[in-house]
C-alpha cells in the first residue's frame, strides 16, 4: 500500500544500511495533550512500518492526560476501538544520541484504513491549515521557543520542587540570574549532550539562556520554511530534553507554572507569511510602517483570542502562569518591541518581519497552538480586521475589548461553543479536544488537594 504521509521504504533502507549499530526505534504518534503514544520496536520492525503502516487502536488519540479513556470523544465504544493505520511521517526518522543500546525515533500520523486522514490527529489539523492558507497563496514560516525548568528528582520537606543541582560540581543555585552565562556552565554537560542529539536528529537548536526564575532556561530553534517542521522540532526538543535529563540525574519540568513565586515557561511561536516566491508579505515598504497585512493579521488573533485560550493554556496548570507582570500576557494586546504584550512585533531586521505569539505555555500542544494560531491570522486577513493603536509602555496595564476567560472552565465552555475554534481545528479534532479537557477538568475538580486541607481542616 502506499504511504498517505507521503514515506517511502527507501527512506528506511538508507536509515538502516547508514546505522547498523541501532537495534530497536521509538515510534511515536502526538495525542491532543501532544503526549507521544507509540511502542518500541526491533530493527527487523521498521522497514514493513514503510511498507505497510503499523495498526494502531483509534483510542489512542482519545486519552487524558492520565493515558484514560475519555469516551465522550467518540473516539472507544462508540467506533468499537477498532484499529487505524499508522504512517510515519517522512523526515522524522532519526537516531537517538546517548541510548543504550541504540535506537532510533520516527514520528507517525495517523490515518483511516482506506488511507484518508484521521482527523483526530493534531498533526493533521494543522496540515488542515496549511493547505487553506496555500489555497490562498500563502505559506508560513516559524519557530517555537522552548522555556522548561531543571529540578531535582525529589521534593524538599516542604513538598516543594526544587531548582537542580549543576550537574558538573553539583552546585545548587536558588537565584533568579536571569541571562547570567556563568549560571549556564554547571549545566553544559547536559546541554552539550542536547546540542548533540538536536543535531543527529536534524534540529538546528541555538541559543541557550537562563531565565527569569531560579533553574529554568530556554532553547531556541532556526526558522523553519515549513510551519509542520517548526512543530515536529519543538516536540522532539521536548523528548531530548526530558530523556537527557534523567540521563544526568535531574527532571525536566515542562509544566506551565512549577513555581508560584516566579514566572512561568512559554512556548512563543515566532510566524510569518510567504508568498509564491518565497517573499515575506509582512515586511512593510517603510521601516516602521507597518502594512495591512501584518495588522490585519494581528487584529485576527486578538479577535479569536479568547476562544482560542484553551489550545494555548489547556490544563489546570496552565492558568497560574497568568499573573501580572510574570512575562505572560493577560489580554489580546499588541505591541512593538514590548515584552508586556501578547502579539510582538520584535525589534531587528525588517526582512525577518514576524509576529511573536505569547500566550501559549510549554505545556500546550505545538500542533494545535499552531494551527489555532494560522486560522486566527487566515481570520484577521479574510475581514480585514483592525487591530487598534499599538500599546506602548505597560502592557499589563492596557484596556481591551476583547473578552478573555479568567479561569480554565471559562475557557473550556468557550472553547465547547466557538465556531471559529472548530473551524480551526476541525470538527473531530474540536470533539476530541474539548471533551479530553472536559474529562480532565472534572477529575481536578473532584480531588481532594493539600491546599483543602490547609485552608479548611481546621477552620470551618
Amino acid at each position: 500500500m502506499t504511504s498517505p504521509s507521503g514515506s517511502t521504504p527507501a527512506e528506511a533502507e538508507a536509515f538502516l544500511a547508514a546505522h547498523p549499530e541501532i537495534e530497536a526505534f521509538d515510534i511515536v504518534l502526538h495525542d491532543s495533550n501532544g503526549i507521544g503514544r507509540g511502542k518500541i520496536i526491533r530493527r527487523h520492525e521498521l522497514l514493513s512500518i514503510y511498507k505497510s503502516g503499523r495498526h494502531m487502536p483509534i483510542s489512542i488519540l482519545g486519552l487524558d492526560i492520565c493515558g484514560e479513556d475519555v469516551h465522550e470523544t467518540g473516539l472507544i465504544w462508540d467506533q468499537g476501538d477498532g484499529d487505524r493505520r499508522a504512517w510515519p511521517i517522512p523526515g522524522t526518522l532519526v537516531p537517538l544520541v546517548g541510548t543504550t543500546p541504540p535506537r532510533g525515533e520516527v514520528f507517525l500520523s495517523l490515518y483511516n484504513l482506506d488511507g484518508s486522514q484521521m482527523t483526530s490527529d493534531p498533526r493533521h489539523a494543522l496540515q488542515r491549515q496549511v493547505d487553506a492558507m496555500a489555497a490562498e497563496g500563502l505559506y508560513p514560516a516559524a519557530a517555537f521557543e522552548l522555556e522548561f525548568f531543571l529540578l531535582e528528582n525529589d521534593r524538599d520537606a516542604n513538598g516543594k520542587m526544587v531548582p537542580a543541582r549543576d550537574v558538573l560540581d553539583r552546585r545548587r543555585n536558588s537565584k533568579t540570574d536571569v541571562y547570567s552565562v556563568d549560571q549556564l556552565h554547571g549545566m553544559l554537560p547536559l546541554f552539550n549532550d542536547i546540542y548533540a542529539g538536536a543535531k543527529a536528529a536534524g534540529i538546528k537548536a541555538e541559543t541557550l539562556i537562563s531565565e527569569f526564575a531560579p533553574g529554568q532556561y530556554e532553547l531556541t530553534l532556526h526558522y523553519r520554511d515549513n510551519v509542520l517542521q517548526a512543530a515536529d522540532d519543538l516536540m522532539r526538543l521536548k523528548r531530548l530534553v526530558r530523556m537527557h535529563a534523567r540521563l544526568h540525574g535531574v527532571t525536566a519540568c515542562f509544566m506551565a507554572k512549577p513555581n508560584e513565586d516566579y514566572a512561568g515557561s512559554g512556548m512563543h511561536l515566532h510566524v510569518s507569511l510567504q508568498d509564491a516566491k518565497g517573499q515575506n508579505v509582512f515586511v512593510e515598504a517603510v521601516e516602521g510602517q507597518y502594512n495591512d497585512t501584518i495588522l490585519h493579521a494581528i487584529g485576527g488573533l486578538q479577535q479569536t483570542m479568547g476562544e482560542a485560550m484553551l489550545v494555548f493554556a489547556p490544563h489546570a496548570n496552565s492558568w497560574r502562569r497568568f499573573a501580572s507582570q510574570s512575562y505572560a500576557p493577560v489580554s489580546p494586546t499588541w505591541g512593538v518591541n514590548n515584552r508586556s504584550v501578547a502579539l510582538r512585533i520584535p525589534a531587528g531586521d525588517i526582512r525577518a518581519r514576524r509576529i511573536e505569539h505569547r500566550p501559549a505555555g510549554v505545556d500546550a500542544n505545538p500542533y494545535l497552538v499552531a494551527a489555532t494560531v494560522l486560522a486566527g491570522i487566515r481570520h484577521g486577513l479574510k475581514h480585514r480586521i483592525d487591530p487598534g493603536p499599538e500599546v506602548t509602555g505597560n502592557g499589563y496595564e492596557a484596556e481591551t475589548t476583547v473578552v478573555i476567560p479568567e479561569d480554565w472552565r471559562s475557557a473550556i465552555r468557550l472553547a465547547q461553543g466557538s465556531a471559529f475554534l472548530k473551524d480551526a481545528l476541525g470538527e473531530d479534532m474540536h470533539r476530541t479536544f474539548t471533551a479530553v479537557k472536559a474529562a480532565e477538568y472534572a477529575r481536578v475538580m473532584r480531588t481532594v488537594s493539600e491546599v483543602d486541607f490547609d485552608l479548611y481542616l481546621h477552620t470551618v
